[in-house]
């Protein structure tokens, strides 16, 4: 091989649905890094077109592909695994909670990325609101990273895992949610 390149990973798939909502972590990271961004564009330059597409791009993902995620979570990985421990059980509590408290500041979060604000009190306004909904998801992350995807690869059987790749992908399809 030259220079040391190795060929890259292959993105996960329904068929590795934990790598997948792993993978998906990584993009929720990138697009709360780009709503900051965003945010700190439109507060130091103003809105201009590219905030705005920004400002789009973020409010689809998190509009669109967040809330399957949790309801991967919800309904296909969480009751399949709060019977197996205690300690698990206490972590899938923590997990919903976050859920809910995700959705919240969205809710609040969500109209004024459809309609950026120009005046630098809403401006600001928006930049709390983003930086509490992205330090919230943030944090959540780091619990399933930390506390639950790594049981959940032990004690999930491949068939299980096979169900849950399954129920993601039949969730995605036009027409499903």
């Amino acid at each position: 091989m030259n220079g040391g390149h190795t060929f890259p990973t292959p993105a996960p798939d329904f068929s590795d649905p934990l790598g997948l909502i792993e993978a998906c972590h990584g993009r929720m990271r990138e697009h709360c890094a780009l709503l900051e961004r965003a945010v700190a564009h439109v507060r130091e330059q103003g809105l201009d077109d590219e905030a705005r597409q920004a400002l789009r791009k973020v409010h689809r993902y998190f509009g669109t592909a967040a809330p399957l995620h949790h309801l991967d979570e919800e309904q296909d990985l969480f009751p399949r695994l709060v019977r197996t421990s205690l300690r698990l059980a206490e972590t899938i509590h923590r997990l919903r909670q976050d859920h809910e408290r995700i959705d919240r500041a969205w809710q609040e979060l969500a109209p004024r990325l459809q309609r950026p604000p120009a005046d630098e009190a809403a401006v600001a306004e928006l930049q709390t609101l983003a930086a509490a909904f992205c330090d919230l998801y943030r944090r959540h992350l780091e619990v399933e990273e930390e506390d639950f995807l790594s049981l959940a690869r032990h004690l999930l059987s491949s068939a299980e895992l096979q169900r849950i790749g399954r129920a993601m992908e039949e969730r995605r399809r036009p027409g499903s949610t």
